[in-house]
């Protein structure tokens, strides 16, 4: 997904690997429980949960 806007992920429980492009670059990093991924407007980016997990997800009111 490309975000319209700012994004910001928390991961409450478990372990999620986030993929991302940067400057056209395809990367990633694991989030572990209590960690934080934040997504600048215009970020390619999509969550990879390991197994269950739970994360917090907060955006602008009505982004797409």
């Amino acid at each position: 997904a490309i975000n319209d806007g700012e994004e910001v992920f928390v991961a409450l429980d478990g372990v999620v690997e986030m993929h991302f492009k940067e400057n056209d670059v395809e990367l990633s990093t694991l989030l572990n429980t209590g960690d934080i991924f934040y997504a600048t407007k215009g970020t390619e980016h999509v969550a990879h949960p390991k197994g269950e997990a739970r994360v917090l997800v907060i955006e602008s009111e009505g982004s797409i």
